[in-house]
C-alpha cells in the first residue's frame, strides 16, 4: 500500500504462505529470515520488513509524504504507526499465531520453530478488541489517524483491522467512527489492490 500511495511502480510476486514457501530455499536466497514482505531493489538490495521498506519509500519519493513534514507531524505519526503494530498486528498475530492449529510448531515468523502458548491467544484476541474501542475513540472527532492527513498510520491501521477477520474480531455497531474511516479507507485507490 505504501509503494501505490507514494507511486513507486514495482512487481508483486505472490508467496504462497499457506504452503509455506516463504521456507523454501528460493524464498531463503532472497530473504534468509523467511519472512515477508520483501522488496528487491534495482541496485540488488533487498529490504525484508515493512519498516524498512516504508523509510526507503518515504525517501525515495518525498511525495505525497507518508511520515508526516514537520516534526510534531512526525512524531505523532510515528507513535500512531508503533501502536497500530504493537497493540493491532502483533496482537492479531499473536492470537492467531498461538491458536490456530495450522501454525503449531510456528507460533513466531522466521526460520526459527517455537511452539504454542494457548494463553497468548486469548490474551492477543483480549488486545484486538482493546485496539478497536482505541481506534475509535480516537477516530471520534478526526479524519485520520494521526495528523491532518493520510499517513502511514492509516496504512498500518487498515491492515491490521482488515487482517483481524482471521481471529474473528471485525468493526461493528459498537465502533461507528472506526466503521465511518474503515468506509473512507475504501475509497484509496491502494485498498484496491
Amino acid at each position: 500500500m505504501v509503494l501505490a500511495e507514494k507511486g513507486i511502480v514495482h512487481d508483486t510476486v505472490q508467496v504462497d504462505l499457506r504452503t509455506g514457501e516463504q521456507m523454501g530455499e528460493a524464498f531463503r536466497r532472497l530473504n534468509p529470515r523467511c519472512t515477508v514482505p520483501a522488496l528487491k531493489l534495482d541496485d540488488g538490495t533487498v529490504l525484508t520488513d515493512n519498516a524498512a521498506i516504508a523509510a526507503w519509500a518515504e525517501a525515495w519519493k518525498p511525495e505525497p509524504a507518508l511520515m508526516g513534514r514537520t516534526a510534531a507531524e512526525k512524531a505523532e505519526i510515528a507513535s500512531w504507526q508503533w501502536r497500530c503494530e504493537f497493540e493491532g498486528l502483533m496482537a492479531i498475530a499473536e492470537a492467531l499465531r498461538n491458536g490456530s492449529p495450522a501454525m503449531a510448531g510456528r507460533a513466531l515468523p522466521g526460520p526459527v520453530n517455537y511452539e504454542q502458548i494457548p494463553a497468548l491467544a486469548e490474551r492477543g484476541r483480549a488486545r484486538v478488541l482493546q485496539f478497536f474501542v482505541d481506534l475509535d475513540q480516537r477516530l471520534a472527532d478526526r479524519e485520520w489517524l494521526a495528523g491532518a492527513t493520510f499517513s502511514i498510520a492509516d496504512i498500518t491501521a487498515v491492515v491490521a483491522v482488515d487482517f483481524a477477520r482471521v481471529v474473528k474480531v471485525k468493526p461493528g455497531d459498537g465502533h461507528p467512527h472506526l466503521v465511518a474511516w474503515r468506509e473512507r479507507m475504501a475509497g484509496r485507490h491502494s485498498t484496491t489492490l
